[in-house]
């Protein structure tokens, strides 16, 4: 099965937890995902069985969407509930009209320092083993990209906020940064990511829906379970012949006579519509980037 499965990954187990179970239920050779959970997250997790990880890069391009509930008031080192209070404030005074002016300091672009306690890593080493350790390290800042930053629910010192996001967006260190610019700081205490890309957690499974799923049997109406072309929803497609499709799956360059190629990635399909690689067009030829075995409809 080459697959795309939007999990609903539960609480208390790491993303690569998560990829194992759905590994082991659908009996795949090879599985990842396209874009980690925290374990304490909950919410859609792209995972990708066997030739659909080739396209897991494209997949984490996608914007992100979550809804988190933070506690004003109150830091932590994790800058979630699990990690250890290193600041507590008193007697403060949260203001809808004070918080929504920072939130829009904090829409478009901005520069974030990844935290302490993250997978990102330094000279080969993951940040939070480092953190563990009581280790701290100079971490790069890089730009990410808020398309919106809202308010659901206002019930100091809890608010609960629905986020609109770039790739590589640290929601944890959105929610400590705006507690910091209104001094009184801030942590999350649930976390959800709502959506990837155009994959809604209402069209996700859980563990336990994909084990009952796959007792009954699967087949093509399943939302939650995608093939690599339907995956990809967000790349245009080109047919080829015959002739062409073996010059491209042999690693070759192909030139399109007829018709435009899209400039960017594209889906390369043969007669029949099955896809059998991506490549990168520029109006003219396209170039293999990943080739696509015996893919399932």
């Amino acid at each position: 099965m080459n697959a795309v499965v939007v999990l609903n990954k539960s609480k208390g187990f790491t993303s690569q937890d998560a990829v194992t179970k759905v590994k082991r239920i659908l009996k795949a050779k090879k599985a990842g995902h396209a874009g980690a959970l925290d374990p304490m997250a909950t919410g859609v997790l792209l995972v990708c069985l066997n030739e659909a990880t080739k396209i897991s890069a494209l997949l984490m391009e996608l914007e992100k969407e979550y809804v988190f509930k933070a506690r004003f008031g109150i830091s932590t080192d994790t800058y979630d509930a699990e990690g250890r209070v290193i600041r507590e404030v008193d007697n403060f005074e949260l203001k809808t009209t004070e918080l929504e002016k920072i939130l829009k300091k904090y829409t478009g672009e901005i520069i974030q320092t990844p935290p302490m306690y993250s997978a990102v890593k330094v000279e080969g080493k993951p940040l939070h083993k480092l953190a563990r350790k009581g280790i701290e390290v100079e971490r790069k800042p890089k730009k990410v990209f808020i398309h919106s930053f809202n308010i659901e629910e206002f019930s100091p010192p809890f608010v609960r906020f629905r986020v609109v996001c770039s790739k590589g967006t640290y929601v944890r260190a959105l929610c400590h940064d705006v507690g910091e610019e209104l001094g009184m700081g801030a942590h999350i205490v649930e976390l959800e990511r709502t959506r990837v890309g155009q994959f809604k957690i209402e069209d996700s499974i859980d563990i336990d829906g994909l084990r009952a799923l796959c007792e009954k049997g699967l087949d093509d109406s399943v939302s939650s379970i995608l093939n690599i072309d339907r995956a990809l929803y967000f790349i245009s497609s080109v047919t080829v012949d015959d002739t062409l499709v073996r010059r491209f799956i042999n690693g070759n360059s192909v030139k399109i006579l007829s018709g435009i190629v899209p400039a960017g990635w594209v889906k390369v399909k043969d007669k029949t519509g099955k896809i059998v690689g991506i490549g990168f067009g520029n109006g003219v030829i396209i170039k293999p980037e990943r080739i696509i075995w015996e893919e399932v409809s």
